[in-house]
């Protein structure tokens, strides 16, 4: 049985190929000038491409996108690296965005780069939140020395991940 996400991109693909098909006959079969020829598979080529691109963020897969500022964290995976098989490691976080202290959007999740620390940091927020204190993350640039950013080491231009417990809300006297 072929996954969901799968047949809806193979089907997308028997698409394109058809359509593709389609050109290759208008091409081949019209006295039209050679530069609309061209311009028409490139457009076909390059919508294909976008198109492709949108499908795998409706898809599920992780946001290449930087972290919001404030976002609640809802769960953390940690693929931690192994060096002799060449894997580098990734986090991936599952994040509602916050703003202002009120939901922006829908839940979203995002792939990092593995480190240490995020894994010791986010392995805790994940243990409060399963034990009902909900955490609230907050995303901050790396400290560096004060100096133009294109003068810093290579390390600095990460950010900072910190969590808190969200506050409970009050609720209002009788």
């Amino acid at each position: 049985m072929i996954p969901a996400v799968s047949s809806q991109l193979l089907l997308l693909s028997i698409a394109y190929a058809l359509l593709a098909f389609l050109l290759l006959i208008l091409c081949l079969g019209t006295r039209w000038h050679w530069g609309l020829k061209a311009s028409l598979v490139v457009l076909v080529s390059g919508f294909y491409v976008f198109s492709f691109q949108t499908f795998r963020g409706l898809a599920g897969w992780p946001a290449e996108d930087e972290l919001p500022r404030q976002f609640v964290l809802l769960s953390a995976v940690f693929d931690e690296p192994s060096p002799g098989r060449g894997h580098e490691g990734a986090i991936f976080l599952w994040v509602h965005p916050m703003k202002d202290d009120a939901p922006l959007a829908m839940p979203r999740q995002f792939k990092l780069p593995y480190e240490k620390d995020l894994h010791r940091i986010l392995g805790d927020g994940i243990k409060k939140a399963r034990d009902g204190n909900t955490q609230l993350g907050e995303t901050e640039p790396k400290r560096g020395t004060g100096s133009l950013p294109w003068l810093r080491p290579a390390g600095n231009d990460k950010v900072e991940i910190k969590l808190r417990d969200l506050p409970r809300a009050q609720l209002p006297e009788k």
